[in-house]
């Protein structure tokens, strides 16, 4: 099954200059995580508006055996767990997905 969350950053993170050294850690071990479950297949996608705003969002697309793997899977993502992001589980369905022949660069 597949499923989507959706992360917000906490308040205090809205401005760039209230970021810590160990918040971009966080955020590191975050990327990476999630770096590595694209490569493994689970993750389908992930990605962030670039907007700074408190309604920039990220979202993470991935596949899971059943709704509570996902909760977990979303639970334990860095960023999540150690509190910089707050995260919404859905179910969802990719309906449309773009060859990956094609380059984005084109």
């Amino acid at each position: 099954m597949e499923y989507i969350y959706v992360l917000k950053l906490i308040p205090r993170l809205h401005q760039e200059g209230s970021w810590t050294v160990e918040d971009e850690g966080i955020v590191q071990r975050h990327f990476i995580r999630l770096k590595e479950m694209t490569e493994s297949g689970q993750v389908i996608l992930a990605g962030r508006t670039l907007n700074e705003e408190e309604n920039a969002f990220g979202i993470v697309v991935f596949e899971a055996d059943d709704e509570k793997q996902a909760m977990i899977m979303m639970e334990d993502d860095p960023a999540v767990k150690e509190g910089i992001m707050t995260a919404e589980l859905f179910p969802y369905r990719v309906a449309l997905l773009r060859n990956q022949n094609n380059n984005m660069s084109e």
